[in-house]
């Protein structure tokens, strides 16, 4: 029971990097640009999140730089991607060596690896927090809790408001849109702006306040994950977060395996999310409704010039 308990408070934490990168990606798909480089710019945003913390100790701002941190570097992609008209796909894979590289150096350089950071304490949701098997779910950092929060307003932002409305119709049909009066590349450039601050706080929160140091590709594979969880959610962002609750559990029950003294093979534990991942594609793909949300210009440049 103990090892039943420990697995669920331990769930939630797994699972928030998982929401906010595949709430990322969804913002940014929404307007119509295919993004694939999450794992790098999660990995920025890790970075610049345990500098910050390791400067100036506070989690708030060590936070709110990794978003920063993400969307400078997404301004790169956005050159690519909107400016250049660099294939998306192509685009998004030379950002993630990019990052990858670019990160691994500044933490060698800078002398930020394997430096443990204080990190956040712990919320406790009284009187949830005392339910037998399930309380330690509800004693958990402030910005697990807020995650659903955040969801809740990026659905809000999509449907009920103005802004949402017109960036979604640039990510349907770009040509109307543009009739309408509506700018397609600023929209695109916000959105690719918006998503990637998600991606990074998603990155600042493995750094700081998950593992609370910083090691060479320390997201492991999370970010390409992502990128299959908005798939999987057909870029719904309350289905992305039931997803996120999934993939963190069977990382969460990783450790605890281990723990209850259950010998497993080193490379299969390391391949047990990606093979998840791989099955949940092939569920998803066999119910022949994998394009049914997708935005109908996903992945397509625009040019002004040839419309019609």
């Amino acid at each position: 029971m103990d090892m039943i308990a420990n697995w669920l408070g331990n769930t939630p934490d797994f699972a928030v990097p998982f929401a906010l990168a595949a709430l990322g990606l969804i913002l940014t798909e929404r307007a119509g640009v295919l993004s694939l480089g999450a794992e790098g710019l999660m990995l920025v945003g890790a970075l610049a999140g345990i500098g910050a913390q390791l400067a100036y100790g506070t989690p708030g701002i060590s936070l709110f730089l990794a978003m920063v941190a993400a969307a400078v570097v997404s301004l790169l992609f956005a050159l690519m991607v909107l400016v250049l008209r660099i294939n998306q796909v192509i685009a998004g894979l030379a950002l993630v060596f990019f990052c990858q590289g670019l990160t691994g150096l500044l933490g060698t350089l800078l002398d930020w690896t394997n430096k443990p950071v204080k990190g956040l304490g712990a919320v406790e949701l009284w009187p949830l927090s005392e339910l037998p098997l399930l309380g330690k779910v509800f004693v958990q950092n402030p910005l697990v809790f807020m995650t659903p929060l955040i969801v809740l307003a990026v659905v809000a932002f999509l449907t009920r408001s103005t802004t949402g409305l017109r960036m979604r119709a640039v990510g349907e049909n770009p040509q109307a849109a543009d009739a309408a009066g509506i700018s397609v590349m600023g929209y695109r450039l916000a959105a690719i702006l918006a998503g990637s601050a998600l991606i990074g706080l998603a990155g600042g929160y493995i750094s700081v306040l998950s593992t609370k140091l910083w090691i060479a590709d320390m997201t492991g594979g999370r970010g390409w994950i992502a990128v299959a969880l908005v798939i999987f959610a057909r870029w719904s962002p309350w289905k992305a977060l039931a997803g996120a609750l999934l993939f963190g559990c069977i990382e969460a029950l990783i450790p605890q395996l281990a723990a209850a003294g259950v010998r497993l093979p080193q490379y299969f534990v390391l391949m047990t999310p990606y093979a998840v991942t791989l099955a949940v594609m092939i569920w998803v793909a066999s119910g022949k409704q994998v394009s049914g949300n997708q935005p109908g210009a996903l992945g397509i440049p625009f040019i002004r010039e040839e419309r019609r």
